[in-house]
């Protein structure tokens, strides 16, 4: 068997779908593991060290993937380059389905098995394969150190002799794994950490954490949390009311972190311009949504903007902005995933498995995974 570790392509990606150390293991469970050239260096992670734990290193793409029955990729090969892998070649990845159709139709035309991370089910044996999950707590890590280096001011409360300096009052928006790590993030600097979001359960998360939690709680929130523990899309009704108690407390705030996504839609608008208008100079604003549109109104992809004296930090790719930690999670991940379809040295793979059929998005030529051929 041929395992395919390749370079990634896209703008702000540094991370590697592979380490040394997931590395020496799929050699252990019989894969051949070739890693195109340089495809660790945004990572930190030199073909050298490849080679010494026994994989080889293939010059391009195309002799990288080209005898492949699996390809590792972080965000998923290009549509027009699916025709360099075989017919039947089995890719993981992170591929955004929702938004990437025709590079999902590329695959399928391609006649290639793939595989969205993304979809692997929240269940119990599925944890270690959880890819967003791996990402998104670093990347909450990271929000709270790119607001702090932003912000103009001290996190924790300092008494000296020329006075006392108040701690910041740092506000999450979205409590899922990112939010999580950021609010634990934050509460560590020092600051005064409160939280929202729409799901009621998430209250005693954010409290033990030493947050405050802030939400409207009405009827419509009991329904607020899909099986897989993800945000549903509230009513306008329930928006009105949750975007009038957000104006009230986010004009105290001085950090606003927003995490808040819901798959397959549009990120959710939480923060207007005319809250903005409300915040008191210096504040930052760290939208982690904004590569699906942004929480914020005037957040923008891979820009720091400023307006009416707040600064909007819209940066790409965070997790990729934490390469060689990130890269080592996401490199276990593919590995619990793939380690189960390996029988005495061949894939056996049970497509009637729940993770299988959740994550598949392509097989002998068709779409088929049921997220996205519903409706159409």
């Amino acid at each position: 068997m041929k395992l395919a570790v390749i370079r990634e392509r896209r703008d702000a990606e540094k991370r590697v779908a592979a380490s040394p150390e997931t590395v020496k293991k799929l050699i252990g469970m019989g894969f051949d593991v070739q890693v195109e050239a340089d495809a660790g260096m945004g990572a930190s992670i030199p073909d050298d060290a490849f080679t010494a734990v026994g994989a080889t290193i293939k010059p391009d793409l195309k002799a990288t993937i080209n005898d492949a029955d699996v390809i590792f990729s972080v965000q998923g090969i290009e549509a027009e380059d699916a025709v360099l892998a075989k017919k039947g070649a089995l890719q993981l990845a992170v591929l955004n389905p929702f938004v990437e159709k025709d590079r999902i139709k590329a695959y399928a035309d391609a006649g290639m098995m793939a595989v969205a991370m993304e979809f692997v089910p929240r269940i119990t044996r599925a944890q270690s394969m959880d890819v967003l999950s791996s990402q998104s707590n670093l990347a909450g890590y990271k929000a709270v150190l790119d607001a702090a280096s932003e912000f103009g001011r001290a996190f924790p409360m300092m008494m000296t002799a020329a006075g006392t300096v108040a701690p910041a009052k740092v506000m999450i928006m979205g409590v899922g794994v990112a939010g999580l790590q950021a609010i634990a993030t934050a509460q560590r600097l020092g600051a005064v950490v409160s939280a929202t979001d729409v799901r009621p359960s998430t209250k005693e998360q954010v409290e033990s954490l030493g947050g405050k939690f802030v939400m409207v709680e009405d009827e419509e929130t009991q329904e607020a949390e899909t099986s897989g523990g993800y945000a549903k899309e509230m009513s306008d009704a329930y928006k009105a009311k949750q975007a009038a108690l957000i104006a009230q407390t986010i004009a105290k705030q001085d950090i606003v972190i927003t995490t808040a996504l819901i798959p397959g839609r549009p990120a959710p608008k939480l923060i207007s311009e005319d809250m903005l208008k409300t915040m008191k100079h210096g504040s930052v604003i760290i939208d982690l949504a904004v590569e699906m549109g942004g929480n914020c109104a005037l957040s923008k992809p891979g820009e720091i903007v400023e307006a009416h004296g707040v600064k909007i930090v819209g940066h790409r790719n965070v997790p990729s902005r934490l390469a060689t930690d990130t890269s080592a999670l996401y490199a276990r991940n593919l590995m619990h995933y793939i380690a189960p379809l390996v029988t005495d040295g061949a894939l056996a793979i049970d497509f009637e498995d729940e993770i299988i059929a959740q994550s598949l998005v392509t097989k002998d030529g068709a779409i088929v995974n049921a997220r996205l051929t519903e409706g159409s």
